[in-house]
């Protein structure tokens, strides 16, 4: 184990500036859960893209200002919008939507792909039928589907559409499944549950459809929010120090994984391995279209060992904005 595997660093073209892009307007905050996320990344990407000398207009999105976008976006008259939202509207196909209304070029994936890769039980069963490995799962509709799960502790609640492990819970008892059962009683949405694999958490960046490289992620426990972006709570090695087929299968994984959604610019698959079972013990369990773009993100981590700064990354993502994705 380790090293990079022979994976050849990427050299991409980020000499220049591409069909005349001068004017880039960066949205961010947004109305989900993962406002301060989505917050994090604009702060980053908005400095990086101002040291590449491009003309940078932010506009952070509420509840109240979101109808007034078209308006803004009018005002600002944008070569490029750099779609730094997470979660909700912003990565679920609605913003993405409005965009190509507005015949506006955009910055990651299109409204289809946006849309199929928020839906983890719809993304996972066109994964399944492209042949990658899956987790075994049911789709919870209503508490009453509490009722009929058809496997036992442990395993994994998460929000069907949701993201940044906001609103996953680790089932570990019969008691927790009680425990569920009212936090849900209220909550008009739907809830995929997985059976729960132990082993290491691993996840492939796809830039532009080429992979970057894999990553390994430590945590004390499972990797939740905190874990995800509170100091100190995971450690990510950089390139994983995995054996060469699991590291392989990795990358093939996520490129396949990014290609049968149809997706553009960066998307972020993330596994989970039972090194016990080898080859046969790695799941793919979901493919992220607006990963976080932080300096210390997942993304820009990988992109900094292919020799990718954090301004020509985004550059590159900028360069690849467009409509009719």
């Amino acid at each position: 184990m380790g090293g990079n595997k022979g994976w050849e660093k990427i050299r991409l073209n980020t000499t220049s500036h591409s069909k005349n892009i001068s004017r880039v307007l960066v949205l961010q905050g947004g109305i989900s859960e993962e406002k301060e996320v989505s917050d994090a990344t604009a702060y980053s990407c908005i400095e990086a893209l101002k040291e590449i000398k491009l003309d940078v207009e932010a506009v952070s999105i509420n509840s109240t200002n979101i109808y007034k976008l078209a308006e803004v976006i009018k005002n600002t008259k944008p070569d490029v919008i750099f779609n730094a939202l997470h979660g909700g509207i912003g990565e679920d196909g609605t913003i993405q939507g409005f965009f190509e209304t507005l015949k506006i070029p955009y910055t990651h994936s299109g409204v289809l792909s946006s849309a199929m890769a928020m839906d983890k039980f719809i993304s996972k069963k066109i994964f399944k039928s492209y042949g990658l490995p899956v987790i075994d799962d049911v789709l919870l509709i209503g508490e009453n589907q509490l009722n009929r799960i058809p496997f036992a502790p442990p395993f994994v609640i998460k929000p069907n559409n949701g993201g940044s492990s906001v609103g996953v819970h680790f089932i570990k008892s019969e008691e927790q499944i009680e425990e569920f059962r009212r936090f849900v009683s209220d909550q008009d949405r739907k809830y995929l549950l997985e059976k729960y694999i132990p082993g290491r958490e691993l996840t492939v960046g796809v830039l532009n459809g080429r992979p970057l490289t894999v990553t390994d992620i430590v945590t004390d426990d499972w990797y939740n929010y905190d874990a995800k972006y509170k100091s100190g709570g995971s450690e990510h090695i950089v390139p994983a120090d995995i054996p060469q087929e699991i590291f392989d299968l990795c990358i093939n994984y996520a490129v396949k994984a990014h290609y049968s959604l149809g997706c553009r610019g960066v998307t972020r698959s993330d596994f989970r391995w039972n090194e016990k079972n080898g080859k046969e013990g790695l799941y793919i369990l979901e493919l992220n279209t607006q990963p976080g773009m932080t300096r210390t993100s997942l993304i820009p981590e990988q992109a900094k060992y292919v020799d990718l700064d954090l301004q020509n990354l985004c550059l590159e993502l900028i360069k690849d904005a467009s409509i009719n994705k």
